[in-house]
């Protein structure tokens, strides 16, 4: 049946209606419906050999438009609609985005599975369908509250299945209920993502914001996404989620083994276990446990085939991520690993003596991360200077150990939802001047350096980026209720917010040109400073730091004298569907976290795909970004991943020793508790961020601060020579296509999963 006609049907049969007569929301809930009809119909990818993803986070986002696009009938539907007199983008619109996932990982995992269904791998993720998410970020008084974040909606993306597994912990037996989404690729097959929900889940649980009764296990297990963990029940809680996670993800994992036929002694043969990061490492002694107590194998035989069909990927330098769980902890929620687990750590004791590799350390303590390394097959980070820093220092013990588990795997970005998603304008004309190839293989994007000297094309990719702009100031305006003038450079920080991503130093840096301002020392052009972010609810510096944010976008933006020159917006509950509206819009991306600190970041890929210019740190995939572009199409400050490790091996930084010789540094800090800030902002937070600047600074702000103003004022200045900056949109786009997840994806593949 053809599109229009299978659209008619479905709105005749739902509501009476015709598509003229019907409203947005009755249209979404149509489309919604014809678009599961048209995946239904694709072929599930299959293969001898699978793999499966499993992740406490997939940050999918809103999946209306991204589906369309891979079933290739948005620009036939759009057409449809129009001509009715009805616009695809305001449908999108009425779309809830899915709060499933929090940052960096989970964003990064969703872009794996599209490039996994796309390149028709047999592959699918398993998580958990938390009802309220990570929580709805919302601003009083200047402060961040969280509030539930209420998405599941009668008719979504969700398929119940009749697949459910009992789940045994210490103290109870809960049921699951499995939900899928099914996962398309870009012209390809079909996957799932298998979501776990618990059959007892209660959301009345949840009284005010996001807070609840942490020990009814059968009520709270799927509620939130990293319930807060600043006691003891938030840490059993998360053990019971990350327990109820694997246990229900191995028990599908062996059932689909069985039936097929599959004999579970080579299990290998047939199966990939992704861990992404830490927290889904007890699927390894959950797996041996199966396998021993209910399939007949010996210690021996489950801990070989087991090890052989798990991989570990590592996403974090910061040892405190790296979970560690009191082994009492492990005790109460499930016993039952327990033997499991001291046996794989006697193991180890018996072969190696170094404390460092221990799996159960001296303060009986559970290290994931050794569980993971001592029985996957696969060790790898995420872009080349993480992993070299993994095997230099952080892990470099296991390396010395296993030198050929240890791999790297740049992070990658999917291309369909990063550009021809939300940025159709810019989409099409590069199907213009490069043809369509690009769509399916991002290296193609090269073909536009061919088009380096063609004024026809640069100021077509600079028209796009202003109407990107001019359509964000109208979003800000209606959002927010800040006015921001689109003829201003887009200064955008978006990501998770945290001390080593230093969200701090570009407050300071605002501080200072405010102060230059004030001083009559105007800027060439009006710069706008925008920040979306949240800060996990028990991280109380991060939710400092967003407080000093908000005050100075108080201050700035208020002030006759700054605000015709300069503006300041944090943006409320920032997530995927934010992201698309500022990516296409940005000038300068922000990436300025502490070299040796960022595993990789996915953000940088995605402004430098859309034209924005990056201003950064070598840092993480920054350092990958520069080798590509070239010294003149990025701007890098601050002191290299070796002179920072160096001063942690030596502990001999001391930030205070920057304020007292720089009247920069001292100016700007000195400003958070000054006069005007104390009369708009909260004494308590102000000063504490204050203090820990100048005390502590353990992610070396104020080492960095006087090359970040230095570099950064020269990023502006430059911005002036117009013809120069749409040279280097052109060539920073024309380098992204390395980072297409479809790469990544293929090299998992070539090496890790041989599928």
């Amino acid at each position: 049946m053809n599109l229009e006609k299978q659209l008619e049907k479905l709105i005749k049969a739902k509501y009476k209606k015709t598509i003229k007569t019907c409203t947005d929301e009755q249209l979404y809930d149509c489309v919604l419906q014809l678009t599961k009809d048209r995946m239904a119909e694709k072929p599930v990818i299959t293969g001898k050999k699978k793999v499966y993803y499993i992740s406490m986070e997939f940050l999918i986002g809103k999946l209306l438009a991204n589906n369309l696009i891979n079933l290739g009938i948005y620009e036939e539907l759009a057409d449809i609609l129009k001509k009715n007199g009805k616009d695809l983008t305001a449908i999108e619109e009425v779309e809830p985005e899915p709060s499933l996932g929090n940052g960096g990982l989970g964003r990064l995992a969703a872009c794996f599975l599209d490039s996994i269904a796309t390149l028709g791998l047999p592959g699918d993720g398993i998580g958990l369908n938390y009802h309220f998410g990570l929580f709805k970020q919302v601003f009083r008084n200047k402060l961040q509250m969280a509030e539930k974040n209420d998405w599941i909606e009668k008719n979504s993306w969700l398929n119940k299945t009749d697949t459910t597994f009992e789940v045994c912990f210490g103290d109870r037996k809960v049921t699951s209920v499995l939900y899928d989404i099914d996962v398309i690729g870009y012209e390809n097959g079909r996957n799932k993502l298998h979501l776990f929900d618990v059959s007892s889940v209660d959301e009345r649980l949840v009284k005010k914001g996001i807070d609840f009764d942490k020990t009814q296990i059968e009520k709270n297990l799927t509620l939130f996404l990293y319930p807060d963990d600043s006691d003891e029940d938030g840490n059993l809680l998360r053990i019971y989620q990350e327990y109820f996670m694997v246990s229900n993800g191995a028990q599908l994992i062996v059932r689909e083994l069985k039936e097929k036929g599959r004999d579970l002694h080579r299990m290998d043969k047939y199966v990939a276990i992704q861990i992404n990061d830490t927290h889904p490492t007890l699927v390894i002694p959950e797996l041996i446990r199966i396998l021993t107590w209910e399939e007949g194998f010996t210690i021996d035989d489950a801990v070989k085939v087991v090890s052989k069909t798990c991989a570990y990927t590592n996403h974090t330098i910061l040892a405190e991520a790296l979970e560690k769980w009191p082994l009492s902890y492990i005790e109460k929620v499930v016993p039952q690993l327990v033997p499991i687990i001291k046996e794989l750590s006697a193991r180890v004791a018996k072969k190696y003596k170094d404390p460092k590799v221990q799996i159960i350390d001296g303060e009986k303590r559970v290290h994931m991360a050794h569980i993971d390394i001592h029985y996957g097959y696969s060790v790898n980070g995420v872009a080349a200077i993480h992993t070299d820093i993994l095997k230099d220092t952080e892990l470099h013990h296991f390396y010395e150990i296993y030198p050929d588990k240890f791999n790297n795997k740049t992070n990658g970005i999917t291309f369909r939802r990063w550009l021809l998603s939300c940025n159709r304008e810019l989409a099409a004309l590069l199907s213009e001047a490069i043809g369509e190839g690009y769509k399916k293989d991002a290296r193609l994007l090269e073909k536009l350096l061919e088009k380096a000297d063609d004024g026809k094309v640069l100021n077509a990719i600079d028209d796009i980026k202003r109407q990107k702009k001019a359509a964000l100031a109208a979003y800000i305006r209606e959002r927010e209720g800040i006015e921001i003038d689109p003829e201003s450079v887009f200064d955008i920080q978006i990501k998770r917010l945290h001390e080593y991503k230093r969200q701090q130093m570009n407050a300071l840096y605002i501080i200072h040109k405010y102060l230059e301002i004030k001083g009559g020392k105007k800027p060439v052009r009006p710069m706008t400073f925008i920040f979306g972010a949240k800060a996990a609810p028990a991280y109380v510096i991060a939710q400092d730091i967003i407080h000093l944010l908000l005050v100075l976008s108080e201050i700035v933006n208020n002030d006759p004298d700054v605000s015709p020159y300069m503006k300041v917006v944090m943006v409320e509950n920032y997530n995927v569907s934010y992201a698309e509206k500022l990516i296409p819009a940005c000038d300068v991306s922000e990436q300025i976290s502490l070299a040796s600190k960022e595993a990789s970041g996915t953000g940088n890929m995605k402004f430098m795909l859309n034209g924005a210019v990056t201003l950064g740190t070598s840092d993480g995939a920054n350092v990958e970004i520069h080798e590509l572009v070239g010294d003149d199409n990025i701007y890098i400050f601050g002191e290299k991943s070796d002179v920072v490790i160096e001063h942690y091996a030596k502990a001999d930084y001391v930030s205070k020793d920057y304020y007292k010789k720089s009247p920069v540094i001292r100016e700007a800090v000195d400003f958070i508790v000054g006069k005007q800030a104390l009369k708009v902002g909260r004494k308590e937070n102000l000063e504490r961020l204050y203090k820990e600047l100048l005390n502590k600074d353990w992610f070396m702000t104020l080492l960095d601060l006087e090359d970040y103003i230095r570099v950064k004022d020269q990023m502006f200045a430059d911005y002036e020579d117009r013809e120069r900056w749409k040279r280097m949109m052109l060539v920073n786009i024309a380098k992204a296509g390395f980072f297409s997840s479809d790469r990544t994806i293929e090299e998992y593949n070539r090496d890790i999963w041989k599928l």
